[in-house]
C-alpha cells in the first residue's frame, strides 16, 4: 500500500519539557515522514484537532493522569477529525473519521483506532466537541458517575469551558431543578446565564467560592460536577445535601502550594456523600444513547454548542496556551484545513 502523493506532513513536536508553565519555546513544528500504509490503515487529511486541559499533565513525567506522557523529540497527539484521502473498501476515500493522531496535518491511522463519523447534517467540528469526547464526558459524568436524578440542584465548576458548558445544559435538559456554575471573570460568569441557560453564574475571582455557593444555593446542592478540585471541591462538600453526589472529572487546580487540606473530606462521611471518579472510555456502552440524544438537542435548538476555533497548525500551540489561561469559551479547536 502507498500514501499516494502524501509522503510527509507537518507536525507539532515537544522540543523540551517545561520547567513550569509551558510556553512556545517548548514546541516546534517539523516535517514528519509518513510510512506506507498497510491494508489495515487509511491516510487521513486532518480537518480539526482538539486542544484539551489534560494535555498539560502529559507534558511532564508524572503518572497522575489516565494516558501516556508526551515524549521529547516526538510529535504530540490528541483527538482529531479528518477526511480519508487513501482508503480501503471498508473505509473509502471521502469518509470522515475521528482518531487520536492530531497535532499534524496528515496521519496514517489504524482502522481499528478510527471511528467513522456520519455527520447527520451537523457541523463537523461538533464531532470533536459536544458530540465527541467533550460532550460524552459531560453526559457520562452526570448520568452514570453522578447518578443524576430529576429535580437535582447541580453545581458545575469551570462551567464556561468545553465540558462544563455542556454539562450544565445537559443537566437542565434532563430535568434539574436548578443549575449553578462557576467561571473566572464577570463576562464568563454572565455568559453562563445569558448564553448557556444556567440559573446562577458565579465569578470565583470576585469572592471566595464557598461564600458565593452558600449565597446562591441556600438549600444546598445535590450533585457537583467537578472539573477543578481544590477550593471548588471544598466548597461543594460544604454545601452538599445529605447523600449528595460528586462526579470527579478533573482537578486542574490541585497540587499547588495553596491547595486546601483534604481534611474537608470528613464532610463525605458526615453527609454520606458519594464521590465517584470516572474515565470516559470505560463507558462506551452509553455512546449510542448519548449521540442520539445530543444530536436531537442540537437539531431542535435546545442545546448551545460553543467553540473557540484557531486556524492553522502554526497557531496550534497558541491555542493550547490560550486554553490553559482560560482564553476559550466552550471547546477549543484548531482548524487545519
Amino acid at each position: 500500500m502507498t500514501t499516494g502523493v502524501v509522503t510527509s506532513t507537518r507536525a507539532v513536536f515537544l522540543s523540551e519539557r517545561p520547567g513550569g508553565d509551558p510556553g512556545p519555546q517548548n514546541f516546534e513544528i517539523r516535517d514528519l515522514p509518513l510510512a506506507e500504509r498497510t491494508a489495515d490503515q487509511v491516510v487521513v487529511r486532518n480537518l480539526f484537532m482538539s486542544v484539551d486541559p489534560s494535555m498539560r499533565g502529559r507534558l511532564a513525567t508524572s503518572e497522575m493522569h489516565y494516558t501516556t506522557n508526551f515524549q521529547v523529540g516526538a510529535p504530540l497527539d490528541g483527538s482529531a477529525l479528518g477526511v480519508v484521502v487513501d482508503g480501503t473498501d471498508d473505509v473509502p476515500a471521502g469518509s470522515y473519521v475521528r482518531h487520536r493522531l492530531g497535532w499534524r496535518e496528515h496521519a496514517v491511522v489504524d482502522i481499528a483506532a478510527a471511528t467513522v463519523i456520519e455527520p447527520r447534517g451537523i457541523d463537523l467540528h461538533h464531532w470533536l466537541g459536544v458530540l465527541g469526547q467533550t460532550g460524552f464526558t459531560a453526559y457520562v459524568g452526570l448520568v452514570r458517575a453522578g447518578g443524576f436524578r430529576t429535580g437535582d440542584t447541580v453545581f458545575v465548576s469551570a462551567a464556561a469551558g468545553a465540558v462544563g458548558s455542556v454539562a450544565g445544559q445537559f443537566a437542565k435538559l434532563l430535568g434539574a431543578s436548578r443549575v449553578l456554575g462557576s467561571a473566572g471573570g464577570p463576562d464568563k460568569a454572565a455568559l453562563l446565564t445569558e448564553r448557556f441557560g444556567f440559573d446562577e453564574g458565579i465569578d470565583y475571582r470576585e469572592r471566595p467560592i464557598g461564600d458565593a455557593l452558600r449565597t446562591v444555593a441556600p438549600d444546598g446542592i445535590d450533585l457537583y460536577f467537578d472539573n477543578v478540585g481544590g477550593d471548588h471541591l471544598v466548597a461543594a462538600l460544604g454545601s452538599m445535601n445529605q447523600r449528595g453526589r460528586v462526579a470527579l472529572c478533573g482537578m486542574i487546580s490541585n497540587g499547588g502550594p495553596d491547595s486546601p487540606p483534604m481534611d474537608h473530606l470528613m464532610n463525605a462521611i458526615l453527609k454520606r456523600i458519594t464521590l465517584q471518579g470516572f474515565i470516559v472510555r470505560d463507558h462506551e456502552d452509553l455512546r449510542p444513547e448519548f449521540e442520539d440524544q445530543v444530536a436531537d438537542w442540537l437539531a431542535s435548538g435546545k442545546l448551545i454548542a460553543e467553540s473557540t476555533i484557531h486556524d492553522g497548525l502554526d497557531n496550534a500551540v497558541d491555542a493550547f496556551l490560550s486554553m490553559l489561561g482560560g482564553g476559550n469559551v466552550g471547546k477549543m479547536l484548531v482548524r487545519l484545513s
